[in-house]
């Protein structure tokens, strides 16, 4: 045996690896779905009494501002800062301005022209876009009530009121929830739209009754229809990572943030209100009671003041009131609340899109580059859309096609939207120009650039002849000579 093999045993005789023992972890969640849901939904409200009453009942972690209860006497006010639902409501009116008409077949136009506006499309799919950010998630619903509308009627729900049955990892059923109340019981009405099908369910606790319990509920009858169709659409913009087979809330992860913001702001304004000139009054200038001649106590907000009688020394000056006023670290204060407002936005939104003015001597550039963060949520809810749109379109007509016992119509559906935070039509047309100079971009693909969705094809294709012919490319067809 060489020395080598000798090392190779002794190393083994002497080092001994016992494999890890499978420990368990257990994590309890703090909240449900549909509990985070109303908490999402809370936060986008708005409001800082039901903010209060939200943290004090959900438990958790009670050191948090909006859970924490202050000593008595200690109180301060506490304030929201609205963030949140600023947050929500920008970006969607973001992604609204920039949708334009939608493109279908001549043949369909007028009827869909019918259904928008009997619907209200355009302000159905900003509620839509606003709940899902919301909530995380929703979905259409395409119903037929000749009693209301001549046309399909269109719906949306949010995912507090929508579950979702998988089969494979592919949706099979969306059921909606319609929540009633009549003669002091609670009652649910479970409508399950699967393929082919839809099936009413009315739920009063656990227990299952008949429909005629509710008026709302007496004439609905399950139905059963072409297997291919499915009267829903769902919607939801993020993949939850928390709850499978649910969207993500814009808010999920940030709650925290907003937590924190709202804390800095109430201690700042409470930081002023504290540091108001606080006056010393001897006995003699100390407000009295018109009438009786007592002297009025002092509050904290408005009349505030210390009764002083002065130094005790051998003096013939009477005491003097004396004004006194506290500083406030407004640059520290300032620090923490543009920290926390960054982490409350970071990865959603820029700055600058709500209105903050983050330096006044920005170019235009720069303040384009600021705007990347908004661009690009703003492009994620854009590519869902332009999806689920379509898709909801074409469901619209296939439910027209299934009440009129036809074949399902072949639908192609456009659904265009504008560019947001583009370039300077003086910049673009620089930046165009240098590649044509250059030689590294054809006609047509400038004035494609140039135009993009604002100019229809025919019309850029009208352009670039126009072109060709002032610079002398025009192709002319070839010259035929006879005898």
């Amino acid at each position: 045996m060489g020395l080598i093999d000798k090392m190779r045993n002794a190393i083994k005789s002497f080092l001994q690896i016992e494999p890890a023992l499978n420990t368990g972890v257990t994590i309890m969640e703090q909240m449900d779905f549909e509990t985070n849901a109303a908490k999402n939904r809370i936060w986008y409200r708005g409001d800082g009494w039901e903010l209060s009453q939200l943290y004090k009942q959900i438990g958790g972690d009670r050191s948090m501002f909006w859970a924490a209860v202050p000593t008595r006497g200690m109180e301060i006010r506490k304030v929201h800062t609205g963030v949140p639902k600023l947050i929500v409501d920008i970006l969607t009116a973001v992604v609204m301005a920039d949708m334009n008409d939608i493109k279908l077949p001549d043949e369909l136009t007028e009827r869909w022209d019918s259904i928008v506006k009997e619907n209200e499309f355009k302000t159905l799919i900003g509620k839509a876009v606003t709940e899902t950010l919301v909530i995380g998630d929703g979905a259409f619903k395409i119903s037929l009530d000749g009693e209301i509308s001549s046309d399909p009627i269109i719906e949306f729900y949010p995912g507090d009121k929508v579950d979702f049955v998988y089969k494979r990892g592919r949706i099979t059923e969306i059921v909606f929830k319609t929540f009633y109340r009549e003669n002091a019981s609670s009652y649910v009405l479970y409508e399950h739209y699967g393929y082919g099908y839809v099936r009413y369910e009315l739920m009063k606790g656990n227990s299952k009754v008949d429909l005629s319990c509710l008026p709302q509920t007496s004439e609905l009858v399950d139905v059963t229809f072409d297997k291919r169709v499915l009267m829903a659409v769902p919607l939801y913009f993020c993949g939850g990572s928390i709850y499978e087979g649910r969207g993500r809330s814009i808010f999920d992860g940030k709650c925290d943030n907003f937590d924190s913001l709202d804390e800095i702001w109430s201690q700042w304004l409470y930081a002023v209100r504290q540091s108001r000139p606080m006056k010393f009054l001897p006995p003699a200038y100390s407000p009295k009671n018109p009438y009786t001649g007592e002297d009025l106590k002092p509050n904290p907000f408005d009349n505030i003041f210390i009764e002083s009688s002065g130094p005790v020394q051998e003096t013939t000056t009477p005491p003097r009131p004396e004004l006194i006023q506290p500083d406030i670290p407004h640059e520290s204060y300032l620090a923490a609340y543009i920290t926390a407002l960054d982490l409350c936005l970071q990865g959603i939104i820029s700055p600058s899109t709500l209105g903050i003015d983050v330096k006044k001597l920005d170019n235009a550039e720069a303040q384009r580059e600021k705007e990347k963060t908004t661009l690009y949520t703003r492009n994620k809810i854009v590519g869902v859309l332009q999806l689920a749109i379509p898709e909801l379109i074409r469901k619209v007509f296939y439910v027209i096609a299934v009440a009129n016992d036809e074949s399902l119509p072949d639908i192609d559906v456009d659904v265009p939207f504008g560019e947001y935070a583009n370039p300077s039509f003086e910049s673009q047309v620089e930046t165009v120009g240098k590649g044509r100079t250059q030689g590294i971009m054809s006609i047509e693909a400038a004035v494609d650039e140039l135009y993009g969705d604002t100019k229809d094809d025919d019309w850029k294709a009208a352009e670039v002849q126009r072109i060709k012919a002032q610079t002398g490319t025009e192709m002319l067809n070839e010259p035929v000579f006879t005898e």
